[in-house]
């Protein structure tokens, strides 16, 4: 039993539990023999969050990558020193979240320099599309050889592979061999002590394997989140009988016509499975409303990212009935880069919020880590402030209330920007437990004030051990 919890709507209870689910609440409840209690204290309490985007095996492994990119590394210099120190696993150095402002493009000739003496060496772009790899890691894999064919690999005008590989995550997979499976432990208690009990896994290639992976480590109880799923066409279906979405990406290097991307999207609908569809640009954004247009929308179709929306776009997503997963950590993360690099009648339109509310589309949120930070309290911050890492602000005008952006992250797996989840007799014990009451976090938003997280009842973090 909870004591004494500020609960929004029913000011403070005592929150009984059984089975996993909430069993009663009132303004004092009489404990029963040997039954736990843990005291409150007026802390707010609220439904376990939910991150609607992101990638777990992603995740786990970037915690076990050299971080390339802002704002750890933010210069060749700090690259340099980064890539000498890493001590490669498996007879490789993996690196992630790159970023231009740190030293320009790259390429295999421009990593042999800044790495001389590396071993096969692979980083990742921090928008997860490119992979950039040094020539020692082009030989390991045989792209050296004009003969080794994968669309994805950037060539030089000789023919000759630069090291830039494009959508290739399965391709590498495949091309490197077994590995042992990422540790899921220290992403699932890195996203508990946010108060997460419950994720989306957007990772567009999700299958059997994947599942399976994630499944094995909810059982021994490193992952303790629940896990809701989109994917590929292998992706199995899943037991609580909701249709799992086709991901579909979408890259401006190589847009569909809308009627080709129309028919992926009707096989889905033919096969009862909603999508969701990856579109970051002006163009994505534009044909994905086209393809789905086309096809007719399906109830739980729904727009990843919608990043740049500018009014008779957003417009066009409201009379289809979509809903949209935002992710506004990222005009905190990387502001500072869109004002300069974003063109100027794309940057009101970048990473909305107000805007979608204002039109009745739903809006979830989501973290997209690795890609982005997996605090979602950050990203709360960010949606109700707007601001940078610099401190400009980023789209005033699609700032939300402190209580809106804690929405994005309680609505259903399957309904993002749904109806929001309460905490109510006979609803599942996922819950968040905040230090302070919810009038003092909200002036600051931050996953310092997460003092402890159930999932069905069962206490997965304690900030007090």
């Amino acid at each position: 039993m909870l004591r004494e919890a500020e609960i929004a709507g029913r000011g403070i209870c005592d929150v009984r539990i059984r089975a996993g689910r909430i069993a009663a609440l009132a303004p004092r409840l009489a404990p029963r023999p040997g039954e736990a209690q843990f005291a409150a204290a007026g802390g707010a309490l609220l439904p376990g969050l939910h991150d609607h985007h992101l990638h777990l095996l992603a995740l786990a492994a970037a915690r076990q990558s050299l971080r390339c990119g802002p704002p750890e590394i933010a210069d060749e210099s700090a690259l340099r020193r980064a890539l000498a120190d890493a001590k490669p696993r498996r007879g490789w150095l993996r690196g992630h979240g790159y970023c231009e402002s740190v030293a320009g493009e790259l390429d295999r000739w421009r990593l042999d320099g800044l790495a001389p003496s590396a071993p096969p060496l692979r980083i990742q772009h921090r928008s997860g599309a490119l992979w950039m790899l040094n020539s020692a890691a082009l030989r390991a894999l045989g792209l050296d050889s004009r003969a080794a064919h994968f669309a994805g690999v950037e060539r030089d005008a000789s023919g000759r592979a630069t090291g830039r590989l494009f959508r290739a995550d399965g391709w590498l997979r495949a091309r490197l061999g077994p590995a042992p499976p990422p540790d899921l432990a220290p992403v699932g208690a890195a996203l508990a002590r946010c108060g997460i009990t419950g994720v989306t896994d957007a990772t567009p290639d999700n299958g059997p394997e994947a599942v399976a992976l994630i499944a094995a480590a909810q059982k021994s109880g490193a992952l303790p989140q629940r896990v809701w799923w989109m994917g590929g066409a292998r992706l199995p279906a899943g037991g609580d009988g909701a249709p799992r979405p086709l991901k579909l990406l979408l890259d401006d290097w190589a847009l569909p016509a809308p009627e080709a991307l129309a028919r992926r999207v009707a096989w889905a609908h033919a096969a009862g499975r909603p999508v969701a569809i990856h579109c970051v640009t002006r163009a994505e954004l534009a044909v994905a409303c086209a393809a789905i247009e086309q096809a007719g929308a399906l109830r739980g179709d729904r727009l990843e990212h919608a990043a740049v929306a500018p009014p008779e776009l957003a417009a066009w997503v409201r009379r289809l009935g979509l809903a949209v997963v935002t992710q506004p950590n990222f005009v905190s993360e990387r502001g500072d880069d869109y004002l300069r690099e974003v063109a100027a009648r794309d940057q009101p339109w970048l990473w909305r919020c107000r805007g979608w509310d204002e039109l009745g589309v739903p809006l979830g949120g989501g973290s997209d880590a690795p890609f982005g930070s997996p605090d979602v309290w950050a990203a709360m911050a960010a949606a109700t402030t707007r601001r940078t890492a610099r401190g400009a602000v980023l789209g005033p005008g699609e700032a939300l209330r402190p209580e809106r952006a804690l929405r994005l992250f309680t609505t259903p797996p399957e309904s993002p920007g749904g109806a929001p989840r309460h905490i109510d007799p006979g609803a599942p014990a996922d819950l968040c437990l905040l230090r302070p009451p919810w009038r003092e976090a909200r002036e600051s938003l931050c996953a310092a004030h997460v003092r402890a997280t159930w999932r069905t009842g069962k206490l997965i973090w304690s900030a007090e051990g």
